[in-house]
């Protein structure tokens, strides 16, 4: 069985709508797919609907946005109610708080490129979570950089001009308003020192005491120390061990199923969830 717990749609920052992930995760073979899309559940229900068409089990979740000491930390929220008013009222307060990061951004980004917020939205999906990607496939379609990854590792790193940082909720509290609404808390690449600093392991400590589920140990910004480091941690801490793409189409070159999760992982996420996962 094919696991893939880590994909994105046109609700955030994926370039295929939340039904498209579902048929794309069918046609590589999946046999379950969870659509994460940045602080939102927008796509669940055109997901969900896939399922009896497709045969591919879905499993419906968010990517929480969260710090600890200041350094990003990525929640995968699997199974949890979206209605809940504690992880509802911090996802909306992110969202917005992107939405000012990113028009700030494009306005420093106008100086020396020209770029325009209309260029920015003609990349963006209806009720998407407004983000540096989306800046990105602006740029890239200026011509001012080659594709998103060249715009990451210039213009839009933590260390450019250019960039603006936003707000995101405490990670331990982050972890609890997850629990509270009936989620399973996973920290999504964990490892991932490629694209900035880390927590180190007593963050890892603090979330698990706070009701982390487990580590996205099998990631591809994971090399195998790291896999190796974050594996053992993880057996330390009693904490689930998943693999995932974190698939974004055409928008990053990370494919459905390059990273898998075992089924029994799956089993144990969904008995703690208060969402069911989506069955054909």
């Amino acid at each position: 069985m094919l696991i893939d717990l880590h994909a994105h749609s046109t609700a955030s920052d994926g370039t295929d709508a939340p039904a498209g992930v579902v048929l794309a995760a069918a046609a590589a073979g999946l046999d379950v797919v969870a659509l994460t899309d940045h602080d939102t559940t927008a796509g669940w229900a055109d997901a969900a609907a896939q399922a009896s068409v497709t045969g591919v089990t879905v499993v419906l979740g968010s990517e929480i946005s969260a710090r600890w000491d200041g350094i990003s930390v990525h929640l995968l929220s699997y199974l949890h109610d979206p209605t809940h008013p504690a992880l509802l009222a911090e996802s909306s307060r992110t969202r917005a708080a992107r939405l000012d990061r990113a028009r700030t951004m494009v306005d420093h980004l106008a100086e020396d490129f020209g770029l325009t917020w209309e260029d920015v939205m003609a990349h963006t999906g209806a009720d998407a979570t407004v983000g540096r990607p989306h800046i990105a496939d602006a740029l890239v379609a200026r011509g001012v950089v080659a594709d998103r990854s060249a715009a990451f590792a210039t213009m839009l790193v933590p260390s450019s001009r250019y960039y603006v940082p936003h707000y995101a909720p405490d990670a331990v509290d982050a972890v609890a308003a997850i629990r509270a609404s009936g989620g399973v808390p996973v920290f999504a690449h964990p490892g991932a020192d490629a694209r900035g600093r880390v927590v180190p392991d007593v963050a890892v400590e603090q979330l698990a005491d706070a009701g982390l589920a487990g580590l996205e140990v099998h990631h591809r910004d994971h090399d195998p120390r790291q896999r190796a480091r974050l594996a053992a941690l993880a057996d330390r801490l009693g904490l689930l061990v998943t693999g995932s793409s974190d698939y974004h189409g055409t928008g990053k070159p990370n494919l459905l199923g390059e990273n898998t999760t075992a089924p029994d992982v799956l089993d144990r996420i969904a008995e703690q969830g208060t969402t069911a996962v989506v069955r054909p």
